[in-house]
């Protein structure tokens, strides 16, 4: 692993731990040449995905994309980040065991907008404007009106 402060190649591992949802393993290591101590993650990759843009580009999947999307729609919001990573961890797994080499960008965006609605509403209603392209405030009405339809099935059912 090359050090992030030097660019030498021979750190060493001091400490290795799995995370508290055991997805991946982490390592805290150091650098024999300048003396720099970092942290990196190790996390079981089941394929190489490739995202479908909307436009017909093709980009390698980037897992830290995904998740810097996922934390500006829930900037401020009360979360905690263990459920936010056992979401994305979740919605990985989904993808690499699908079996498709190739993922469509909308596939990403449906599969984390339903994460978010179960992790935080407001968190959701953010993504969506975003995901969805909403131009004004009269395009948030349908989806308002998704979760008045849900509270009522819930306070009937």
């Amino acid at each position: 692993m090359r050090c992030p402060f030097c660019g030498g190649l021979d750190t060493q591992v001091k400490d290795s731990r799995p995370t508290d949802d055991s997805g991946a393993i982490r390592r805290r290591r150091v650098c024999p040449d300048c003396a720099g101590r970092f942290t990196t993650f190790e996390r079981v990759q089941l394929r190489e995905l490739t995202v479908v843009k909307k436009s017909g580009r093709r980009a390698p999947f980037d897992r830290e994309k995904l998740a810097r999307s996922v934390q500006i729609a829930l900037r401020k919001r009360p979360v905690e980040s263990e459920r936010v990573d056992r979401m994305i961890n979740g919605l990985v797994r989904q993808l690499e065991s699908s079996g498709e080499a190739e993922v469509p960008s909308d596939t990403i965006g449906e599969l984390v907008m339903q994460g978010l609605k179960n992790l935080d509403e407001v968190a959701y209603v953010r993504f969506a404007s975003v995901y969805r392209n909403f131009r004004e405030a009269r395009d948030f009405g349908p989806l308002l009106d998704e979760f008045a339809d849900e509270s009522k099935k819930a306070e009937q059912g």
